[in-house]
């Protein structure tokens, strides 16, 4: 950062195109951001975790990671640099690990900054025409990638809860939501009161049926079951719909329609797909895949990762430092 001053704001769009700002500290900088937030700025000297926090916390901020392979930074690096492939690994290792393996927040360790990234670029193309046509695609300033849609915050959540299952042959959660708020959420598992799955309590589940005896029904109660049944069909309602990290077997397919649910959104695959929205059709249930990464992911929620139109000219974007 520059020891300047900083400098006031101004109204002129040309002038605010390209040029450089410059501040004396990062509350200057933060100071400054937040009051013309509307605007488009991007700096690269916030190289430490203890100086992006303040700026991670903001509901404008994006932290943008670029990467490309070592050998193909290295070859670029020959133009500008006549360092040996060993010094820039030594050095490539220092920016990465820092100085020593239990790197600090305030110092340069870019591996403390990973769970902090909200966009990633890989920059292994081998032009910039490709590279601009990538970045266009990605879209940094599209709304989704600072506050994520409705359908990637219900099924965040679904995931979540599927973190919450016991099964020991797949993690499955959902959620049951009406007019954006959330009725009920489940996840797999055995019934309440009997030994949780993971620990033997499904017979089915931990293969210890015989193919040649007389097959156990599975004991494990399905994140769509549990959560029509927090929720009861009293609560269900008018337009509920339903968000499954997985999408529903026959056997919840059936239960849903039953319930009145009127959409069910889900995101990862499963063996009776078609049969399951075949019935959804009959049924006039809405059936929808959801797909974190076909354009965002969801953010993390805030600078300790707890829980992923057509982009503007670049540049409008204003460089700080």
């Amino acid at each position: 950062m520059s020891p300047l001053p900083s400098p006031a704001p101004t109204t002129d769009s040309t002038s605010q195109s390209r040029q450089t700002l410059c501040f004396s500290s990062t509350n200057d900088i933060l100071s400054f951001v937040t009051q013309n937030w509307r605007e488009n700025f991007v700096t690269t000297d916030l190289p430490t975790r203890d100086l992006l926090k303040p700026f991670i916390r903001r509901p404008f901020f994006l932290l943008v990671s670029a990467d490309a392979p070592l050998l193909t930074r290295y070859d670029r690096s020959k133009s500008f640099l006549s360092s040996s492939l060993q010094e820039f690994v030594l050095d490539d290792d220092r920016a990465v690990f820092g100085a020593w393996s239990s790197a600090r927040s305030h110092e340069i360790c870019l591996l403390n900054l990973t769970d902090l990234i909200n966009i990633q670029i890989n920059n292994s193309f081998p032009t910039l025409k490709e590279l601009h046509t990538h970045l266009e695609e990605v879209d940094f300033l599209h709304p989704e990638h600072l506050r994520p849609s409705w359908d990637a915050y219900f099924m965040t959540l679904a995931s979540l809860a599927s973190r919450r299952s016991n099964c020991m042959k797949r993690r499955v959660g959902a959620i049951l939501v009406r007019e954006n708020r959330v009725l009920a959420s489940g996840y797999n598992g055995t019934p309440r009161g009997l030994t949780n799955c993971n620990e033997g309590g499904c017979p089915h589940c931990n293969g210890n049926i015989d193919a040649q005896s007389n097959c156990q029904e599975c004991l494990c109660l399905h994140a769509e079951e549990n959560a029509l049944l927090e929720a009861g069909r009293e609560r269900v309602g008018k337009d509920c719909v339903l968000y499954c990290n997985t999408c529903p077997c026959l056997k919840c397919t059936v239960k849903i329609i039953q319930t009145g649910v009127k959409t069910v959104v889900y995101n990862l695959t499963y063996k009776v797909d078609d049969a399951s929205a075949a019935l959804f059709k009959e049924a006039g249930v809405q059936l929808r895949r959801y797909d974190p990464n076909s354009k965002f992911r969801v953010l993390p929620a805030d600078d300790e990762g707890l829980t992923s139109v057509t982009s503007e000219p670049y540049s409008d974007l204003n460089t700080i430092r």
